[in-house]
């Protein structure tokens, strides 16, 4: 097995660990890890190889995050069949394995090759022999939790959502597939909300060279992505929010992400701008007709009266639609804004399993949690009782 060290050091010889049914292997390098795979294909856009490239740059290190990207093969043939980009991290005296994410990645998933298993039963077997080699592997870990799993990747079963363990997670994607006719969709849309949006761009319109563009231009991309940031700053400090995406690790993974990704339209950047002034901002990354969006951001009070925020999202809609792309991923949160442009739920899923006995009581209560999930009611009391927010804004 190759493992990967205390200190995320240099991988040493490989030293294969044969399984009953599935070879477990730890790379420290996403690249190296890659390399393995001929047919391996994006689960969702956030498993796109540029993402997972960047994010591992910029994180790995950083906080005392181990990468532990997992490359699972048939134990028999050596074929390699998933890949699970993983790491390793100290929290709350614990060391908890989970999917490179820190609060950046809306959907997590396995990437899966066509041999990958597709039935429940090869699932369970998968998941025993992962997590008995990550109880063995030096330097151990106390808990495996995975989170915001899409039930389905691509059409086909995402096996991990298979396992008896998985329940519902507490967020949700919001999806909205508009077919191949635009103007039907936008038709489809309430009265009131077409009508705003009709009003927000004939009031945007009536500035002086006012426009929208995605941006092509990998240095104008870059200076775009500045903007957003100052903008999004500034709107967190006036609701007194802690704003984690302009530390210097994030602000590193979108800079990357940005530089490396806008030239082969993998990273969409979209603009409202008036002359030099930039009014509007989005951020989205895409896989051939699937678009997400990720960031978004607005110059504020002063531009509230043609409400750019929702007016951005009609605008590089419908450009992108233009262009092929046909679903329209509004990722997780639940807000009002999402509601009005039409979305749908798409269900998500979380497993955890102990690895230890540190790691029980902490299991038992994720597992807890996600069976009080599938009682919406009484967790909404619990919740209240608790004096905590309810889901991601449903307003």
């Amino acid at each position: 097995m190759t493992i990967l060290t205390a200190g995320a050091r240099e991988l040493e010889a490989r030293d294969v660990s044969r399984a009953q049914r599935y070879q477990i292997e730890f790379v420290a390098d996403w690249q190296q890890a890659a390399a393995r795979f001929n047919d391996l294909r994006p689960s969702t856009p956030f498993q796109h190889p540029q993402w997972l490239h960047a994010w591992y740059g910029a994180f790995a290190g950083t906080g005392h995050v181990e990468p532990l990207i997992t490359v699972v093969s048939d134990a028999a043939t050596g074929e390699p069949i998933a890949l699970l980009p993983l790491i390793r991290r100290p929290q709350n005296g614990l060391r908890i394995v989970e999917f490179a994410d820190l609060s950046l990645t809306d959907y997590n998933a396995p990437m899966l090759t066509a041999a990958a298993p597709r039935n429940a039963r090869a699932a369970r077997a998968l998941w025993r022999d992962l997590t008995a080699a990550l109880r063995r592997m030096p330097g151990g870990a106390d808990l495996i939790r995975l989170q915001k799993m899409p039930v389905d990747l691509d059409g086909e079963p995402n096996p991990l959502a298979l396992l008896n363990g998985a329940g519902i997670c507490s967020l949700n994607g919001n999806v909205v597939t508009t077919g191949d006719d635009f103007a039907a969709y936008r038709h489809s849309l309430e009265r009131t909300v077409r009508k705003e949006l009709e009003r927000s761009g004939r009031v945007f319109m009536r500035y002086p060279a006012a426009a929208f563009k995605i941006v092509a231009d990998r240095n104008e991309a870059l200076r775009i992505l500045s903007t957003m940031e100052v903008q999004q700053g500034t709107r967190m400090q006036q609701l007194g929010l802690n704003f984690i995406l302009n530390d210097e690790a994030c602000a590193a993974f979108y800079r990357k992400l940005v530089g490396n990704g806008v030239d082969n339209g993998y990273v969409v950047v979209s603009a409202l701008t008036v002359g030099e002034e930039v009014v509007a901002t989005l951020l989205g990354i895409r896989t051939g007709s699937h678009y997400l969006m990720v960031r978004i951001s607005n110059a504020g009070e002063k531009w509230s009266n043609c409400s750019p925020g929702r007016l951005i999202i009609e605008r590089t809609m419908a450009a992108l639609h233009k262009d092929g792309a046909r679903e329209f991923d509004f990722s997780i949160g639940n807000y009002a804004y999402k509601r009005r442009f039409g979305v749908s739920d798409r269900p998500l899923v979380d497993i955890s399993a102990a690895l230890s006995w540190r790691g029980l009581p902490y299991a038992l209560r994720d597992r807890a949690a996600r069976e009080l999930r599938r009682y919406p009611r009484i967790a909404g009391h619990m919740k209240r009782m608790l004096g905590r927010p309810l889901s991601r804004e449903r307003t």
